[in-house]
């Protein structure tokens, strides 16, 4: 049954629905790709492709009537509940009341949105204090590609699905409303943990809106603090984030989006650039890393350990963007970290993507953003040169998903690690850059020429099993966080001496330099052409990415041979 013909239909080429699309691939299927445009487009997609099966799993958009109610050719959709729960606001209601077990359901579409009859669930421990885009990376996707397997395998032997009984003890889902704002709302006179849980469980999107410094925003990207002062008064600045007074203790928020008056649109940033003036008085925290203890559960964007010869430095920036001050603190903390009388040098991300490169919403919100994609790009690039210009033997852990500039920081390393899972995106034209990163010496170096050039050009997602078969990463470590940090640690002590990665230690220790500053200069000019001078609509695609415009077409590049219709060759 490898011939069977698999539509993914979803509102985005989002991380799960790559994720979806490689384990197919992976386990022998050629699935098509179908971004959800609009309702006529979609039907005559996916009726003249002849599609045996069609999984949901990222749709935001209702099914058509014309796509459910054929029989012979089910729609499933992927729910991120429990079986019985239904809306479209299941993660956020199982955050904000605290569940202890969640899971995902595989149901097929019907008239009815999530009342369909069941092929596939998986059920999980809900992790403790979760963000709603970690919890949706991690145990969701997880349960996610387990139900797209199963619904695969069973609709292959002919399974017929069971009906939505919820008279059955088992089904303890409900029907959820919409959050709403009122039902995220809080106080700043509420304790620290209820504001943090409420700001997670929309992390992502919405936001939680708020009043803060005179104005109303929505909020992001939270951290605990054991502080005290006035309720919503701002206490400190540290970084990118501001420390706001609670009922009991504070807490640090990261990002913020001013709350957009008619006809406007708005967008996340980092919560010190939104309130700039705002924050004259405010004390200033050093973040240096210098003589400052490893706190996991402070808000430390940038920390620091050492496990005798090793020394593992975390970057953990939101939604793994780096903007040029980002990028220079990163520089300032590699160069002291570098300065330590170790021998390897182990860098890794955070609880969210490794890192995504340059950070286009810093870029779209300046004065002139060509300017500031500039600054940023060579702020990033002289990260990547702290990594090449290492005496120590530099490690990089993927403790998540990587695209463009971040891939290329990792492949910047001299041997390279991923967690199990975790997608990457090694390539830039889909933003119309050439790419910079000292892409053109390490991925050449890690892949070969051949399938550099490949890599680049197709601008298809890779998952790690893949990167580790051509050469970009050497090992992969397991799924659970916790455990592959520990995992990666280990493999970082072992990397000195262990035989298998001699090579790697051979092939620092030849490093040409003077080669290497030649592809940075390659690389730079050709990204002032693009970002600068806007010679590939970097400009537009930048303003599209940040205000999360939808596609007007599913890209040619994801639609299988078997399901290329007379429109799409129009379009191609």
């Amino acid at each position: 049954m490898r011939s069977m013909k698999i539509i993914l239909l979803s509102s985005a080429f989002n991380g799960l629905t790559q994720r979806a699309w490689l384990d197919l691939r992976q386990s022998g299927y050629d699935p098509s790709v179908v971004v959800f445009t609009d309702e006529a487009t979609v039907c005559r997609q996916i009726e003249e492709s002849a599609a045996d099966l069609v999984i949901c799993p990222f749709l935001k958009d209702r099914v058509p009537r014309q796509l459910w109610s054929n029989p012979d050719r089910p729609i499933v959709i992927i729910h991120p509940g429990i079986v019985g729960d239904r809306g479209a606001s299941a993660l956020d209601w199982a955050i904000t009341q605290q569940v202890s077990r969640w899971g995902v359901t595989a149901l097929q579409a019907v008239e009815e949105m999530d009342a369909g009859p069941i092929w596939s669930t998986f059920e999980f421990d809900m992790p403790s204090d979760v963000r709603k885009s970690e919890l949706y990376n991690g145990a969701v996707s997880d349960a996610a590609i387990y139900c797209i397997r199963d619904v695969v395998e069973k609709f292959a032997g002919g399974f017929v699905p069971t009906p939505l009984d919820y008279t059955q003890p088992n089904v303890v889902g409900r029907l959820q409303p919409n959050m709403k704002q009122i039902d995220r709302s809080f106080s700043w006179h509420d304790c620290a943990r209820f504001i943090k849980r409420s700001i997670d469980a929309a992390d992502g999107q919405p936001g939680v809106l708020a009043s803060l410094a005179g104005g109303q925003y929505y909020l992001y990207d939270a951290h605990l603090d054991s502080r005290c002062g006035l309720p919503g008064e701002i206490l400190a600045v540290q970084d990118d984030a501001v420390l706001v007074a609670a009922g009991d203790r504070s807490v640090w928020i990261g990002s913020l989006k001013r709350k957009a008056q008619p006809g406007e649109e708005t967008f996340k940033l980092p919560a010190r650039h939104v309130l700039a003036g705002l924050l004259v008085d405010v004390p200033v925290l050093d973040s240096s890393i210098a003589g400052r203890e490893c706190n996991e559960l402070a808000y430390q964007p940038i920390r620091y350990r050492e496990f005798d010869h090793v020394g593992e430095l975390t970057f953990e920036f939101y939604n793994g963007a780096m903007s040029t001050e980002q990028c220079g603190r990163l520089v300032a903390a590699l160069r002291w970290a570098k300065a330590r009388d170790t021998r390897v040098l182990l860098i890794k991300g955070g609880r969210g993507s490794f890192s995504n490169g340059v950070h286009l919403n810093v870029i779209q919100a300046a004065p002139v953003p060509g300017l500031e994609a500039w600054a940023n790009i060579q702020a990033i690039d002289d990260v990547c040169q702290e990594l090449l210009t290492s005496r120590q033997l530099v490690v990089s852990g993927l403790t998540g998903s990587a695209g463009a500039g971040g891939v290329m920081l990792a492949l910047a390393a001299d041997i390279v690690f991923a967690r199990a899972g975790v997608v990457l995106n090694p390539h830039y034209k889909t933003m119309g850059l050439y790419g910079s990163e000292y892409w053109s010496y390490s991925l050449p170096r890690a892949v070969g020429s051949e399938q550099a050039h490949k890599l680049t050009e197709e601008c298809l997602p890779i998952s790690a099993v893949q990167a580790r078969q051509c050469g970009m990463v050497q090992e992969i470590g397991p799924r659970c966080p916790s455990e592959f940090g520990a995992w990666l640690l280990q493999e970082a002590k072992r990397a000195l001496t262990d035989g298998k990665y001699a090579a790697y230690r051979a092939r620092k220790a030849a490093m040409d330099f003077e080669q290497i500053e030649l592809c940075r200069h390659h690389e730079l000019a050709q990204m002032e052409l693009d970002m600068v001078h806007n010679r590939q609509q970097f400009a537009q695609k930048c303003s599209n990415f940040v205000f999360k415009r939808k596609s007007c077409q599913t890209p040619q590049r994801l639609i299988a041979p078997w399901a290329v219709t007379r429109e799409s060759v129009l379009v191609a």
